[in-house]
């Protein structure tokens, strides 16, 4: 399958890859790398993460100022965008999502965080429940349905070159 793009969306869970791609794909493409995340706005608002999640489930406007953000550095083009909702938001972008199951995404975010497993798998099923129902009700977005992307990785399968490596290929020919 050869399709053009200059933007490349890559969306998945907490710890599926997603950041870790984007950064690879980007440097090899010479495209700009874009990933903004709750964590950074929770932080310059002086909140935890889940306090500021908690905040985007009783004001719709903090996912809409997000997401219109990410559909304007889109507009500049020769971009990879990695957050939830970019391929969602993105209509014309050449679409990846990343997964890998639970546990694997669990041992990621403790390592990065400086957390435990077990807090980090608690941390990861409340964040996917809140942003599901926040999508659905905000966007009518099921982030559970994937027929909107180009491909899909197992992120515990597949190393991030071999993913850099098979987009490169689908989306040069």
């Amino acid at each position: 399958m050869k399709k053009k793009a200059s933007i490349i969306t890559i969306g998945g869970f907490a710890g599926a890859g997603k950041t870790t791609l984007g950064k690879l794909l980007a440097k090899r493409l010479g495209y700009r790398f874009i990933a903004p995340t709750f964590k950074e706005l929770a932080k310059k608002e002086g909140v935890s993460l889940m306090e500021f999640q908690k905040m985007a489930e009783k004001d719709p406007r903090i996912d809409r100022k997000f997401d219109a953000y990410i559909k304007e550095e889109a507009k500049r083009g020769r971009c990879v965008i990695a957050t939830w909702l970019a391929p969602w938001m993105v209509k014309n972008s050449f679409k990846v999502w990343v997964f890998a199951p639970l546990e694997t995404r669990a041992r990621r975010l403790a390592k990065r965080d400086g957390i435990s497993i077990g807090a980090a798998k608690k941390h990861i099923l409340a964040r996917e429940e809140s942003n599901r129902k926040r999508y659905k009700k905000i966007y009518g977005i099921d982030i559970m349905d994937y027929s909107i992307f180009d491909v899909c990785f197992n992120t515990k399968t597949f190393k991030p070159k071999e993913m850099v490596d098979v987009i490169e290929r689908m989306i040069k020919g």
